[in-house]
């Protein structure tokens, strides 16, 4: 069986989150699908996997049922495919952030920055005016980036802020663009980015996932495999599975 796996999130007021984890841990189970799944206030963000049809019922609650009542209507999909079921069990989470950054005012609901295409990205990254950011922890640059892309080194993403508040400077860096896994991350890091004053801040909209499936690999700009947090581990362009005996040799 190849399974489905769908990465999705969006930036939306749930200030009923809490009354919405049991509903959808049942709705979720009643598929029979596993994954990770984080509420909060602020929106929802999670990576699930099970059999397509069972994943297609769960977008669609998702977007039009009365689960959330239509509130997310701008939710961003990522499906890719699995050999293996990638996760053990299903997780529904409350979390204070979907995302932790721990800045109140980088909220995406009110200010974010500029999305950019997948088929856009590499005239945007080209240009020598532009500051490239990979918004990534420092172990997932690790296994691949963009070229020219400025690694943070950063543990976790709470530590973006600190990064920028003594690397970047609005006077000096009039363009960023960044970039991160699935898109989620540097929603997050636009607001807070825009909130400090700086200018121009462009975002690759889907992320790197959604880079590697639409740009052909003879076009890419990308080095190496996408980090998931899953058991696949990372993806290469056209969203393939990492090679196992590779990453075993290792």
């Amino acid at each position: 069986m190849i399974y489905k796996v769908c990465a999705f999130y969006q930036f939306a007021a749930l200030p009923d989150y809490r009354e919405l984890r049991e509903p959808l841990c049942a709705f979720c189970d009643d598929l029979s699908l596993k994954g990770s799944v984080l509420l909060a206030q602020e929106g929802i963000n999670g990576t699930i996997a099970g059999a397509p049809a069972a994943i297609d019922a769960f977008a669609q609650e998702l977007v039009y049922g009365a689960m959330f009542g239509g509130r997310l209507n701008n939710l961003e999909l990522k499906c890719s495919t699995a050999e293996a079921m990638p996760f053990g069990r299903l997780k529904v989470r409350l979390k204070k952030e979907i995302v932790t950054l721990g800045d109140a005012a980088a909220d995406p609901t009110r200010q974010v920055g500029t999305y950019v295409e997948a088929t856009e990205w590499n005239a945007l990254i080209a240009s020598p005016e532009t500051l490239v950011l990979d918004t990534r922890n420092a172990f997932e640059v690790a296994m691949g980036t963009f070229e020219g892309a400025i690694d943070p080194r950063i543990k976790s993403f709470g530590q973006f802020k600190d990064f920028a508040a003594e690397q970047l400077d609005p006077t000096k860096h009039r363009r960023i663009a960044m970039f991160c896994t699935g898109g989620i991350r540097c929603e997050k890091a636009s607001a807070h980015l825009l909130a400090r004053g700086f200018a121009e801040v462009y975002h690759l909209k889907g992320g790197i996932l959604k880079y590697l499936e639409q740009v052909p690999e003879a076009q890419s700009r990308w080095r190496g495999e996408c980090f998931v947090f899953d058991e696949r581990i990372a993806l290469g362009h056209g969203l393939r599975e990492r090679n196992k005996d590779t990453a075993r040799d290792e």
